[in-house]
């Protein structure tokens, strides 16, 4: 007999999890208790959405699920957030919510909610354990919902009384993986088109990709000398130097890639879902029918027309689809041969930052500098606003596992995905690029950071203002500047309070000795670089923003 605290973490550690994040309540005190034996790491975050986006930045980087338990009421609200993400993202994640006792339930009691209508449409499963002898069964078929088809965030509502009651259940197994493949027919059918096509484009996107399924995209890429472009923050999914990479295709994409896309014959979607903002507000691709010949190639046949009509849909994951076509081979060399290495040296050009720009500091020069010093291992986070544009457009990345960004958009993802990936990879470099409105989402998760000795980075680009919101502001209402000004604090001072290593970059020549103080230093660094909101993108200023309005 055990209690249903107890049968959660032998689930938990059947299921192969070796850390979980938190921020502690009396709701599953019990589960608590049961993690005081267990080798289960117990990692204990200031703020639940931080600890969710924490977890998601786990099934991000490794493709197993991240686990996350909050309190009940204002704690499984707060942890919304990282669901959100992990459900626009594609992201495996469970969270395990404290629910008041069964008695109470329907009275509106101490922080009642109801999870399954709270997070119905933002969770792939939503469910309430209320016997405890079901909770082997119903926790491994949470990490089989949330790792298959489509990956996502399911979410377990465990009542105070089911978590302390006394239960003889059957011992937990290991989910069952499940892999959908390729038929021998639809691998046919996609090496007819592409011997038929003049003109094709691969997008790669989505999860479910491992180092092994990138290398074997890249031979695929060679085999056929095909040009390939990286979805929305999916960019880490091809060596951005290699000769057949072309560019990303999200936000602010280069016009001549996006030209090449709209003029192609053939588009290869591999992983992705190609949303609003990889397709440009559905336009590289037409809903529901593009212009283009396309091939869908996704682990959820849902996905497949779902949104766009294909002409071959393929319902399989990236990893098993590109294993099994590598083997396929031209049978001469493609008469496109020559567009690849064209879009590459358009992406070479493109992702070249400029020197100059308005105000006493040029991020530009401070990108360079990043790209000369930093491994091609390094892992970089980041969450919403126009600074994460100077990463996303010139920070090429070399390498799988390198990044972790939110494609949904969200604030406040960078800091604690970095405290994540740090604790997954402590002999990495760790970097977060943040905003200044960003960093103050989840910024108290530096804590976490000193609290566990993880020396991350923060580069905080300083502005004074939400950025991304002020510059459409200006754009749509010119001169009528409402509330997207900010106040900040000394954000250097502020790392130093936590226990940290702070710096403060006013100057351009400031920021390579300031980053190398943090590194040396070993400590939790924030470097804040305070840039002139006048450089509110990389080729535009506000002044010039609002003049063309």
């Amino acid at each position: 007999m055990k209690t249903g605290g107890q049968l959660i973490v032998d689930a938990l550690e059947a299921n192969g999890t070796d850390r979980i994040y938190c921020v502690p309540g009396e709701s599953y005190l019990a589960v608590l208790d049961a993690l005081h034996d267990s080798p289960i790491r117990t990692i204990v975050c200031r703020q639940e959405g931080g600890a969710a986006m924490m977890a998601d930045c786990h099934g991000r980087l490794t493709g197993k699920p991240g686990i996350c338990f909050v309190t009940r009421g204002p704690g499984a609200t707060n942890a919304s957030a990282g669901i959100h993400i992990a459900m626009q993202d594609s992201v495996p994640l469970i969270l395990f919510i404290g629910q008041v006792a069964s008695h109470a339930k329907g009275r509106e009691a101490f922080q009642e909610v109801d999870y399954v209508r709270f997070f119905g449409d933002i969770a792939k499963w939503v469910v309430e354990i209320d016997d405890a002898e079901r909770i082997p069964e119903f926790v491994t078929r949470a990490f089989a919902v949330a790792t298959s088809g489509r990956p996502g965030p399911v979410v377990i509502s465990l009542p105070e009384d089911m978590l302390t009651s006394l239960a003889e259940a059957p011992l937990a197994r290991h989910y069952t993986p499940v892999e959908t493949r390729p038929g021998e027919v639809e691998l046919d059918a996609l090496e007819e088109l592409l011997n038929k096509a003049k003109r094709p484009f691969v997008i790669l996107g989505g999860t479910r990709w491992d180092a092994q399924a990138v290398a074997q995209m890249r031979t695929i890429a060679e085999a056929w000398s095909l040009p390939v472009g990286c979805s929305f923050r999916r960019q880490m999914l091809f060596d951005h130097l290699h000769p057949n990479y072309a560019g990303d295709v999200g936000i602010g994409i280069n016009p001549k890639v996006a030209t090449a896309i709209k003029h192609a014959d053939l588009v290869l979607l591999i992983g992705g879902r190609m949303g609003e903002m990889p397709s440009s507000d559905y336009t590289l691709l037409k809903s529901p029918y593009p212009d283009q010949t396309l091939v869908h190639i996704h682990a959820d046949a849902g996905e497949l027309g779902r949104v766009y009509r294909p002409a071959l849909a393929i319902n399989a994951s990236p990893a098993a689809f590109v294993e099994a076509f590598a083997k396929r081979k031209p049978a001469a060399t493609p008469v496109w041969a020559a567009e690849a290495a064209k879009l590459h040296a358009a992406y070479l050009d493109w992702s070249t930052p400029p020197e100059s720009g308005p105000g006493a500091v040029q991020m530009g020069p401070i990108m360079n500098y990043l790209e000369t010093m930093l491994p091609d291992d390094a892992i970089l986070t980041n969450g919403a606003g126009n600074y994460a544009t100077w990463v996303h457009r010139y920070h090429r990345f070399r390498r799988f596992g390198t990044q972790a960004a939110p494609t949904s958009g969200s604030m406040g993802y960078g800091t604690p995905a970095a405290v994540a990936a740090k604790q997954l990879f402590p002999g990495r470099d760790v970097i977060a690029f943040a905003g200044d409105g960003c960093f103050l989402m989840n910024g108290q998760e530096f804590a976490t950071a000193v609290q566990y000795g993880l020396p991350i980075i923060v580069i905080v680009v300083n502005n004074g203002i939400y950025g991304t919101i002020r510059m459409h502001q200006e754009r749509e209402y010119p001169g009528r500047v409402v509330a997207t000004d900010l106040r900040n604090p000394d954000f250097a001072a502020l790392a130093r309070a936590y226990g940290g290593h702070g710096e403060t970059v006013e100057t351009t020549a400031d920021f390579a000795p300031a980053f190398e103080r943090a590194r040396a230093s070993g400590k939790p660094s924030i470097v804040e670089i305070r840039l002139d909101p006048e450089a509110i993108t990389p080729t535009r200023t506000m002044t010039q923003i609002r003049d063309k309005s």
